[in-house]
């Protein structure tokens, strides 16, 4: 193999096939990234085993030269240290050659490095997916969608199926659900054109959709999913990520949501979020991030908190539109914020049942996006 390709290039790619790399794994040949040159360009591919990246550059894009290849062949090199080492070469053309028992020689400018390379027959092939069915969504949709429900996966391993967030289609509607038992977010879209396309408990670890979302790109281009039996793989441009999907059934949430409501209140998300913020600071330091609503006569809200050691804080906040029988009701001021974070929406729903039972959010001017959190019992 012997082959100068442009640096950004390079680069761009290693970054992508990176995030699949796992510090933690035993196996020497997934602690590198496999290189694979032919005439047509380079392939870079990296696995960890549960996801699997592969990233292809062309030859030339827009008649411009990005890779000349003198001689084809595979290597695997190093990632921990590669990765580093291309950014911070001098030149914005790199010289590649591997020769005998796979050692690599990449010079730019003024520097040679020479790395230790490994047998690329030892590394995993990727996983062979039919493509009889392709979802194809906009990739801001499909970010925006993962941000809106991933931070309601659970982190406790002990819970495996949790840790994921459950997908599903039908009639056209792509639904989104994540929860760790004390807090639940759902958002869902209509994809046009597939009509034919029907899953349902498909899991994919939220860890992994943080990874995918961080290689989509910003502007509007569509990201195709193709799911199959234990896998989904996503192609992103010239970039495929593969996944394992998430072993078990996930719990049905579908009955934690109330029909009907006993309280109603319409509040300035910004507002409101701020005034929790101020809130949260107390009930921080006292370790429970307990903070109070309740509805006062005027119609409008109080927000309060208290730590034994610091004080208390207690502001009022005005309510838009208020329905229904008064409340009092204690929260995890941490879980509200991570909401609060994510709707875009100017005003917020906030709905009750009962003093111990779900609170739901619900943003005004979306309802394809639903946030439930459980209330604490306290004394006072």
């Amino acid at each position: 193999m012997k082959i100068s390709i442009l640096k950004s290039y390079l680069n761009e790619s290693i970054q992508h096939v990176s995030k699949a790399i796992s510090s933690r794994t035993t196996i020497p040949i997934l602690t590198g990234i496999k290189f694979d040159v032919n005439y047509q360009g380079v392939t870079l591919t990296a696995s960890d085993t549960d996801i699997s990246i592969q990233s292809f550059i062309p030859l030339e894009e827009d008649g411009k030269t990005i890779v000349s290849v003198e001689q084809a062949g595979s290597v695997v090199l190093p990632a921990k240290f590669f990765v580093e080492i291309i950014k911070k070469l001098p030149s914005q053309e790199v010289h590649m050659e591997v020769k005998d028992n796979f050692n690599t020689f990449i010079s730019a400018g003024a520097t040679e490095i020479q790395l230790v390379g490994l047998d690329p027959e030892e590394f995993p092939i990727l996983p062979s997916i039919e493509e009889n069915q392709t979802l194809s969504i906009p990739g801001d949709l499909l970010k925006n969608m993962i941000k809106q429900t991933v931070f309601s996966i659970s982190t406790h391993e002990t819970t495996p199926i949790l840790t994921g967030v459950l997908w599903s289609l039908a009639d056209n509607e792509f639904k989104f659900v994540a929860t760790d038992r004390h807090r639940l977010a759902t958002r869902s879209a209509h994809i046009e054109g597939a009509d034919e396309i029907k899953f349902h408990n498909i899991v994919i670890s939220g860890k992994t959709l943080n990874e995918l979302s961080k290689i989509i790109p910003d502007q509007n281009s569509l990201v195709d999913i193709v799911v199959a039996d234990n896998q989904v793989l996503f192609k992103i441009d010239r970039v495929l990520f593969y996944t394992r999907i998430l072993d078990g059934t996930y719990p049905d949430t579908s009955r934690i949501i109330p029909s009907s409501y006993k309280t109603e209140l319409v509040l300035e998300t910004k507002k409101l979020s701020e005034s929790i913020d101020r809130a949260y600071l107390l009930s921080r330091e006292e370790k429970t991030n307990i903070v109070r609503m309740q509805t006062l006569d005027n119609g409008d809200i109080e927000i309060s908190s208290s730590s034994s050691e610091l004080g208390k804080v207690r502001e009022e906040l005005q309510v838009k539109d208020f329905k229904g029988e008064p409340l009092k009701i204690s929260f995890n001021s941490k879980y509200m914020l991570d909401v609060l974070k994510v709707v875009e929406s100017e005003e917020l729903m906030i709905s009750f049942t009962g003093v111990m039972s779900p609170i739901i959010l619900k943003p005004t001017d979306n309802s394809s996006s639903q946030y439930v959190i459980l209330p604490y019992r306290t004394t006072n």
